[in-house]
C-alpha cells in the first residue's frame, strides 16, 4: 500500500448524477468512486487493500507500480512514405529537425 501506485480520478456527470471516478491503473479492475475527490481517493484506497488482500491469497502475483524510469523516452513509428516525405518538408520550412517537428505536433 505504501508503494506508489497510479491512482487516476475523473470527475464524471452522466445519468445517475456528478461523481468522481478512481481507478488504479496497475491493479486491473480497483476502482470506486465518491462524491467528492477527497472521498474517491480515499474509497479508492480501501479498494486497493482489498484488492491486494485477495491477490496474495490467491498467490497472484503483485504488479510494481510504474516509475519514471520505466519510460525511455523513445519509441519507434513507421509511417507511410508519402507521409515521411510531407513531415520533413514541414520541418525543414520550419527550420527544426524532424524530431523536434514531430515532438512539437505530438505534443499539441
Amino acid at each position: 500500500m505504501a508503494l506508489p501506485y497510479t491512482i487516476q480520478i475523473r470527475p464524471v456527470k452522466d445519468e445517475s448524477g456528478e461523481y468522481f471516478f478512481a481507478t488504479v491503473a496497475e491493479l486491473d479492475g480497483c476502482q470506486s468512486h465518491g462524491d467528492s475527490f477527497h472521498e474517491a481517493y480515499e474509497s479508492v484506497r480501501e479498494a486497493m487493500e482489498g484488492h491486494l488482500s485477495v491477490m496474495l491469497e490467491h498467490g497472484d502475483t503483485i504488479p510494481e507500480p510504474v516509475g519514471e524510469n520505466d519510460y525511455s523516452g523513445k519509441f519507434n513509428v513507421r509511417v507511410p512514405k508519402s507521409l515521411h516525405r510531407q513531415l520533413v518538408e514541414r520541418a525543414a520550412a520550419e527550420n527544426v529537425s524532424l524530431n523536434q517537428y514531430c515532438l512539437y505536433k505530438l505534443s499539441r
